[in-house]
């Protein structure tokens, strides 16, 4: 690990103020503070394909979401086995500069379903962040020139399935979950130099979960969600200030903060209350065994696993034994799936004494709730959205109300209205916000591309990236 800048650029850069630029419009992943809302903002209802489309442009591979400052808009991507970061003009979607991060080697990823290029960037409105589990981080001024990075090597994941946590920016300070098996931290640097701040040891060894900041009278916290339990860290410091047990054994999705509570919601196969079950390896000899060698063979275990054999395949040698399953099922079964809510205050182990509520059913997956006018909002695979009262937790629905289907992309919401995206269909549900049920308000069209990217607003304006394009949405 090391950090590289030259002195050059670090004089050039060294006045650069701090504080964040208001023109940051969608800074990060989910936008203000992760939070998923652009109230103020009228981006419009009736979108599809051919509907509302202001413009529209073909871009890179990847799997992260869009982010804004001033008048350009910023994605990672991958392309020719190069991870880039690339910037657009907002006004019409042409490309403007694309910087290649200069890895040299891909941590392994789970092809099918994730991209070297799954973490999305993060602007103070003057500077860029990119964060790729390949190589570590890179800075870039908005017009694409390189100010520092941060050189990490590549990520080792249980099940190799690639890395998703992307950076954020809070008062002048990048900061970074980086939960791996080969040593899991929590870091900070200033953005203007790329100097580390502080950086802390985790005890989580995989999450994909993006940290919050939550600005309390003691000061400013980083909340951090990881395998069984929620962490809020001093940002000056990095030393932690409280936790909360009870966490899925993976998170994909982030915490949320609002009315000054913290607010989590999360699920992950194999838990003791989760309704998928790792079958036993006496189960899976049973049924796939063919040759009665007692190990499963790529043949044998691909009618099982899929595309994710290689994932299952913990040393790489082309079968699957015993040991792999038995480990991999004690791992998803130490988690408890739940949705919370964390008052404010306190210090320490606040898991008995400040969460105000929980609940167990609806939960996500991958997706991140939205706390959004006065209730707690998510939505599961199967296109099912659950509706909890954000200050008592009180179940106001659960319904199919949705595209059905999977759900990678967190809704979004602006105006009184919130936004689904499905992954496979690529269809676009909007529901009406706040009521005592999910009011449909229109559904897109099939953009016949996955959407997995979270979209981004700003100027009225809804941004959505597919597997292969950019659409920017206005009336």
């Amino acid at each position: 690990m090391k950090f590289t800048a030259t002195a050059a650029i670090v004089l050039a850069t060294a006045g650069f103020a701090h504080a964040a630029d208001e023109s940051a419009a969608w800074s990060q992943f989910r936008g203000p503070n992760g939070s998923g809302v652009a109230d103020g903002e009228s981006p419009p209802v009736e979108i599809g394909p051919d509907k509302n489309v202001k413009w529209k442009v073909t871009a890179p591979a990847g799997m992260s979401s869009p982010i804004i400052a001033g008048d350009k808009l910023f994605i990672t991507a991958f392309e020719d086995g190069k991870l880039l970061t690339v910037a657009y003009n907002r006004a019409d979607g042409s490309e403007l500069w694309r910087a290649d991060a200069g890895a040299q080697q891909l941590e392994k990823y789970y092809e099918a379903e994730s991209s070297p290029a799954a973490s999305t960037p993060a602007t103070d409105g003057q500077h860029v962040v990119s964060y790729f589990g390949s190589c570590g981080l890179r800075c870039y001024d908005l017009a694409g020139n390189e100010l520092w990075r941060y050189e990490l090597p590549p990520a080792r994941l249980p099940g190799n399935f690639g890395s998703g946590v992307s950076p954020i920016v809070i008062d002048g300070v990048v900061v970074l979950v980086r939960d791996t098996q080969d040593g899991s931290e929590i870091l900070a640097l200033d953005i203007a130099s790329g100097e580390v701040k502080w950086h802390q040891p985790r005890q989580s060894m995989v999450s994909y979960s993006t940290p919050v900041a939550w600005k309390t009278p003691t000061g400013t916290q980083v909340v951090a969600s990881g395998r069984g339990r929620l962490v809020s860290y001093d940002l000056q410091t990095g030393s932690e200030v409280w936790s909360v047990e009870g966490m899925p054994s993976v998170s994909c999705s982030s915490p949320v903060i609002a009315d000054d509570i913290a607010f989590f919601a999360g699920w992950a196969p194999g838990g003791p209350d989760s309704e998928f079950q790792m079958p036993s390896f006496d189960q899976l000899l049973k049924d796939l065994d063919k040759d009665g060698d007692k190990v499963l063979s790529q043949e044998e275990g691909t009618q099982q696993f899929g595309g994710m054999f290689d994932s299952m395949d913990a040393n790489s040698d082309g079968k699957i034994v015993r040991d792999e399953i038995e480990a991999l099922a004690k791992f998803m079964a130490d988690g408890t799936n739940s949705a919370f809510a964390v008052k404010g205050g306190g210090h320490g182990d606040l898991t008995e004494s400040n969460v105000l509520w929980r609940q167990t059913k609806g939960l996500p997956y991958v997706p991140t709730a939205i706390a959004y006018r006065g209730q707690f909002l998510m939505v599961k695979d199967g296109g099912i959205v659950t509706a909890y009262d954000a200050k008592t937790g009180e179940q106001i629905y659960m319904e199919r109300a949705v595209q059905p289907g999977r759900y990678y992309a967190s809704p979004v919401a602006a105006d009184g209205h919130v936004y689904f995206a499905s992954l496979d269909e690529g269809v676009i549900t909007v529901i009406e916000a706040g009521g005592d049920s999910p009011k449909e308000l229109a559904k897109s069209e099939s953009f016949g591309e996955r959407i997995s990217a979270t979209p981004a607003i700003a100027d009225d304006t809804l941004y959505v990236r597919t597997a292969g394009h950019l659409y920017a949405f206005g009336e």
